[in-house]
């Protein structure tokens, strides 16, 4: 069969009745998107055909009527209008209806079809029937469950139409594909499971590296300090604050510290070790040196050893003949960013962390980002658990 083209409809505008307030409440229920008038009956008839005209082979739709007793209702499907004579299942198919101060919207009952695709006027669920037999008007018909419909709160039982449009329902173009999720996850307790699992059994490809030591590098405030104590409380099984946390104007964190992680309170270690540093500032001689990076990747530095951002770390000169194996070393870098703060991170701060990844990179230690404060930035358990987004350029 061969694949409908979509209807491609003239540039002409014409004014949407729709108050801006309304709109908005439906672009909310839909999502991030964008309404295009496709249809308006008092320009163009309150024919089927002139409809179906316009609208057909549109993708998702909302129609928007409008009566005399000052009533905005309609639904909302996302399935093309084909003409198909067919029953159209549409799990996303709903009504709406607003009236000064009131707002409802029904959902289509599971199982139930949400309307019937033919030539005649737009029905939802052959209940709903709009610009029924050609005319201005809106018919009940109630031969089917699809919808639970009242209709003194939908339209208030006036079924005389001063109006009635349709919109076709896109992706707002302002909202770019960097802003959506670009990974589903999957949130569960057997998921958990499974991957403290992997973490527990993993091995280093290297026998002469026992465990993989993880550098945490961020500016200050950004959560490296906060990033271990979660680690170690999930593993732990309760809350842990080993790590010195909270919020200052200088980093907490003085001290270069080196924080195995056993697996339970009297468990083993874990095959691996986060390494915790001082937090980057953007001004020179201040917060963590670059210098002092470079001598923690090569493993010179000691575990407790205390940061002076006016002098980098100076090697003992008989302890620096001997060169670090390959366990004192680092393995990976973590970049610990403040998501809250992405966007005002200054220019100066950029330069030090593009300086940091260009010297990592030299020393082959591997990179990877973890974006703090996430949760602040949701709103909804829903828009957490999306939480994965595009991050920042380094």
């Amino acid at each position: 069969m061969q694949k409908a083209k979509v209807r491609k409809i003239s540039t002409e505008t014409f004014t949407s009745m729709l108050p801006k307030e309304r709109k908005d409440q439906l672009c909310d229920s839909l999502g991030d998107v964008d309404l295009t008038l496709l249809y308006k009956a008092s320009v163009h008839g309150y024919k089927a055909s002139a409809f179906h005209q316009r609208c057909d082979h549109q993708g998702p739709t909302i129609l928007v009527a409008y009566n005399r007793s000052g009533y905005i209702f309609g639904g909302y499907t996302s399935v093309d209008y084909t003409q198909s004579g067919r029953e159209i299942k549409d799990d996303e198919a709903f009504l709406f209806s607003f009236h000064g101060g009131n707002s409802s919207f029904i959902k289509v009952n599971s199982g139930y079809n949400a309307r019937y695709d033919d030539s005649g006027a737009p029905n939802f669920g052959h209940q709903l029937y709009f610009c029924y037999n050609n005319q201005s008007c809106v018919l009940y018909k109630g031969e089917t469950s699809s919808f639970n419909i009242n209709t003194s709160s939908v339209y208030g039982n006036d079924t005389q139409l001063v109006e009635c449009e349709v919109y076709k329902v896109e992706q707002d173009p302002q909202v770019s594909v960097e802003e959506k999720p670009w990974r589903k996850v999957l949130w569960t307790a057997e998921r958990k499971a499974e991957l403290m699992g992997l973490i527990r059994s993993h091995k280093p490809l290297i026998s002469s590296a026992s465990r993989v030591r993880i550098l945490m590098i961020g500016p200050v405030g950004a959560g490296k300090s906060s990033f271990f104590n979660s680690i170690n409380s999930i593993f732990t099984g309760h809350v842990t604050s080993k790590a010195m946390s909270g919020s200052a104007g200088t980093s907490l964190t003085v001290q270069f510290r080196t924080y195995p992680i056993n697996d339970g309170r009297e468990g083993k270690p874990l095959p691996f070790v986060l390494c915790d540093t001082m937090g980057l500032e953007e001004q020179s001689g201040a917060g963590l040196d670059i210098e002092d990076i470079s001598s923690i990747l090569q493993g010179h530095i000691p575990d407790r050893y205390k940061f002076n951002p006016a002098a980098p770390f100076q090697p003992d000169e008989q302890k620096s003949s001997r060169p670090a194996s390959l366990q004192e070393k680092i393995h990976c870098v973590v970049y610990v960013i403040d998501a809250t703060k992405i966007s005002l991170m200054s220019e100066k701060l950029e330069e030090k962390l593009s300086a940091i990844r260009r010297k990592v990179n030299s020393l082959g230690a591997g990179g990877e980002l973890s974006v703090g404060c996430a949760g602040v930035l949701c709103f909804t358990g829903e828009e957490l658990q999306s939480g994965a987004r595009a991050g920042a350029q380094l």
